[in-house]
């Protein structure tokens, strides 16, 4: 890729354009620089916002694929308790916005206005007087536009993972969400599956004590969807490891793990170091099955390392090219406690200093965790739905039905603005920093300073 494009990719077209020094030798005077031309004013006024009550939240949802599909099966429990109702469809693939729409009608009796005649048609969705909430299940390309036009128009927006990949548009994100005062939610599922909220319970309860450092990835083989031309409509996820190297989809570790050290909530990303492995697997598969597409820049794994304003540390990986057993790794380490995922096991210090024989808690002192500090949400959702356990082992639905019941009561939703930004912006930062030679890149002040001023997490409420 061009050094002038590569630039345009990760920063934007109007700041990528006026870099000029040569980006292989990434120095503090050039990091200085880098931020300042990224830097923008910041209210912080979607922190604690809470919009006016909508009894029932009628939905529009763009894309009607995998994720799309999925997501409204999400809504059945929403749907029969007068919550939510799914007003529009859209995608351009006709046949799969139908079948959207028949599984829509196995319970939910009113009829969706649907649209997709062409690749523009989604604007009139958005435009739809009666769409409180636009659901964006798209390509990653359109979430960033997707989100700013339906705020522009008035529309609490809700996106998919990630809901930006280059600076600029994670400024405009935040912008637009200030000046319109309109939610904007990246919905990130694995904020709210089960370990992950138990274990942010005993953070909070204080069984970890004080965190220094976590670990959050994304290890997901996923060569036979990459290359199948049917999965990823026109192979355009495929597309992105053609043209780019560095963490691409950072959200499902990074945000657990943000939220374990109150990212936003007390501190912040302060800078980043990332680094590729070579590329071997998804192009020798590629070869194996005989696909044109074997010219692959993104590395096997990427590693990022990132560091907090208050001295706690992240590592974040990313591989999808490797045949292996699925991972988010989830380490979580603290003074008094120690996690580890995949599988799930705790170790709690009893402050004994001892040289050997650490072990992990035996089963039934780990149930016994798990029982005194599981989520109350989990136990409260799991009383009143049959759909609990729906949409990755539950959490799409727990997810979902966070969204729609902070909206009808106008509450401030769980994930802010800023959540979604600072999440997505460490792809093109991790990108800056592989292309030069693994050189520690400053992470953008997305709160204009109110990271260390609000510290209410929202995800622990009860509602």
């Amino acid at each position: 890729m061009k050094r002038k494009h590569f630039l345009q990719t990760v920063l934007g077209a109007s700041i990528g354009s006026s870099i000029t020094y040569p980006f292989q030798n990434l120095d503090k005077q050039t990091n200085d620089q880098l931020l300042k031309l990224v830097e923008r004013p910041v209210t912080g006024s979607m922190y604690a916002y809470a919009d006016e009550a909508i009894p029932k939240v009628r939905v529009g949802l763009i894309g009607c694929g995998n994720r799309g599909k999925s997501l409204i099966e999400m809504f059945p429990y929403l749907i029969e308790n007068g919550f939510a109702e799914i007003v529009a469809l859209c995608d351009i693939r006709i046949e799969e916005r139908n079948k959207a729409a028949e599984k829509l009608r196995q319970y939910q009796s009113t009829v969706p206005s649907l649209y997709g005649k062409d690749e523009n048609d989604w604007q009139q969705l958005v435009k739809q007087d009666d769409v409180d909430l636009v659901l964006i299940c798209t390509p990653w390309r359109w979430h960033t536009p997707m989100a700013l036009y339906g705020m522009e128009q008035g529309k609490h927006v809700a996106s998919e993972v990630p809901i930006a990949y280059s600076i600029e548009d994670c400024w405009k994100l935040i912008e637009t969400a200030e000046k319109t005062r309109r939610h904007c939610i990246m919905i990130e599922n694995c904020c709210y599956n089960d370990e992950e909220l138990w274990l942010l319970n005993m953070v909070k309860e204080g069984v970890f004590g004080d965190i220094t450092h976590t670990e959050g990835a994304y290890l997901h083989d996923l060569r036979a969807h990459l290359l199948s031309e049917d999965y990823y409509e026109g192979q355009w996820r495929l597309m992105q490891h053609k043209e780019r190297d560095g963490n691409f989809y950072t959200t499902h570790g990074l945000g657990p793990c943000s939220m374990y050290l109150d990212i936003g909530r007390g501190d912040r990303y302060d800078h980043l170091s990332s680094m590729s492995s070579r590329e071997l697997n998804l192009s020798k598969t590629a070869k194996a099955q005989g696909s044109p597409h074997t010219d692959i820049m993104c590395g096997d794994l990427n590693t990022t390392l990132i560091k907090t304003a208050k001295g706690k540390s992240i590592m974040l990986q990313f591989d999808v090219h490797t045949g292996r057993p699925y991972s988010r790794i989830n380490k979580l380490v603290g003074t008094n406690a120690v996690h580890d995922g995949y599988p799930s096991k705790l170790y709690v210090d009893n402050g004994e200093l001892i040289y050997w024989g650490h072990k992990w808690l035996e089963p039934n002192e780990y149930d016994a965790y798990k029982e005194k500090y599981r989520h109350p949400m989990i136990n409260k959702l799991e009383s009143i739905s049959k759909n609990f356990k729906q949409g990755h082992g539950g959490m799409d639905f727990v997810m979902m039905y966070r969204l729609i019941r902070c909206l009808n009561l106008g509450l401030p939703l769980d994930l802010n603005v800023y959540d979604g930004v600072m999440w997505s912006a460490i792809t093109p930062l991790s990108e800056l920093s592989v292309v030069s030679k693994s050189t520690s890149v400053v992470v953008p002040d997305f709160t204009g300073g109110l990271w260390d001023k609000h510290n209410v997490v929202e995800i622990m409420r009860d509602i």
